[in-house]
């Protein structure tokens, strides 16, 4: 199995988030791929190659121009506001507000974009974005070239909760996103996103609810008690062109793997239904019972299960990282969801 991997991860690296009340070292920190490379090394996964640069034209195809304006340029215009620390938003556009205008300034324009106040924007948060991308592009350009099966492209930071013009939950650019429009772009006819990170993927589901080509599956942590919150129920179906190509399996929380597993089995039964000629997992190890910002209470050997299960539909798969805080437990996590997909011992 090839893995895809870039050291420029490592320029995002800010220094507070808002938990708790409290100002704390972000849980989304450069040394979960740290954890992950040794894990990946321990278990000889030594096939590790860097991605090629893919410019911004896939990029373009999923977010609009103003959201990308922000990001490449915000930092610096923040730091010439004469503010000192990582950005971090203040305000919302919300409910009974007559106009959702994008404003002039930049603590302004920041506000319109975020999501969420936990993600802050350091000043390497845009060239890692852009590895990140590049990272899920080289996986998706492999997966159809061929012969590879099973790719895996260790992204950071994340991406499936930004939608087209908004970033948090620790994501940037939608990486699972673009890979999926260029699998489509490059002859693709059918493509499923099979999401298994604990918290919904909001800017996936946005970004294809209208469509058919694209299927989105998620199994998440129950939308009333896990962020994000305002997204992620089962009665989410699509829209349009889309109507039946979103699938939501919200699980309860403290839910262990024999809720999850029955989901997972009718989502994998939904996107072979669905005709998908290629599987994109977006894969998030925090639903493990020991994550700090997780209700559900899978463990270690689950994610071998869970590996085992998805090989088992037997499609060309692209596995894109996104969530997983239990740092040190998320290598040995993500390790045995690769190991069950190639069912070693």
């Amino acid at each position: 199995m090839k893995v895809i991997y870039s050291d420029k991860h490592k320029l995002r690296d800010a220094q507070y988030e808002i938990a708790g009340g409290r100002l704390v070292y972000p849980f989304e920190r450069p040394a979960r791929m740290e954890y992950i490379l040794a894990r990946l090394k321990e278990r000889k996964f030594n096939d590790i190659i860097p991605p090629k640069d893919f410019g911004m034209a896939p990029v373009k195809k999923i977010h609009n121009a103003d959201l990308l304006d922000f990001l490449e340029h915000g930092y610096d215009e923040w730091k010439a506001a004469g503010y000192a620390g990582d950005m971090c938003a203040t305000a919302w556009f919300a409910r009974r507000m007559p106009s959702d205008r994008r404003p002039q300034s930049i603590d302004g324009k920041l506000s319109y974009h975020a999501l969420s106040s936990e993600t802050m924007i350091d000043k390497g948060t845009w060239e890692a974005s852009l590895a990140s991308k590049d990272v899920a592009l080289t996986g998706a350009e492999m997966i159809l070239k061929g012969p590879d099966k099973v790719v895996y492209s260790l992204c950071r930071p994340p991406g499936h909760h930004a939608t087209a013009d908004m970033f948090g939950g620790y994501c940037f650019l939608n990486n699972a996103a673009i890979a999926a429009q260029y699998m489509r772009d490059n002859g693709a006819k059918k493509v499923a996103i099979l999401d298994v990170d604990v918290h919904h993927g909001n800017g996936i589901q946005d970004i294809f609810y209208n469509r058919g080509d694209v299927l989105y599956v998620s199994l998440h942590g129950a939308p009333e008690v896990t962020y994000p919150f305002f997204m992620g129920y089962a009665d989410e179906t699509g829209a349009g062109d889309g109507v039946g190509a979103n699938k939501n399996y919200p699980i309860p929380a403290g839910g262990k793997y024999d809720i999850w597993g029955a989901a997972l089995m009718d989502g994998l039964k939904a996107i072979q239904q669905f005709g998908a000629e290629i599987l994109i997992v977006s894969l998030g190890t925090d639903t493990y019972e020991k994550d700090p910002i997780s209700p559900l209470k899978l463990t270690s050997n689950d994610f071998i299960t869970m590996g085992r299960a998805i090989a088992g539909i037997n499609l060309p798969t692209h596995v894109v990282m996104e969530g997983g805080y239990a740092v040190e437990e998320i290598g040995i996590n993500a390790v045995n969801f690769l190991e069950g997909m190639l069912d070693k011992k």
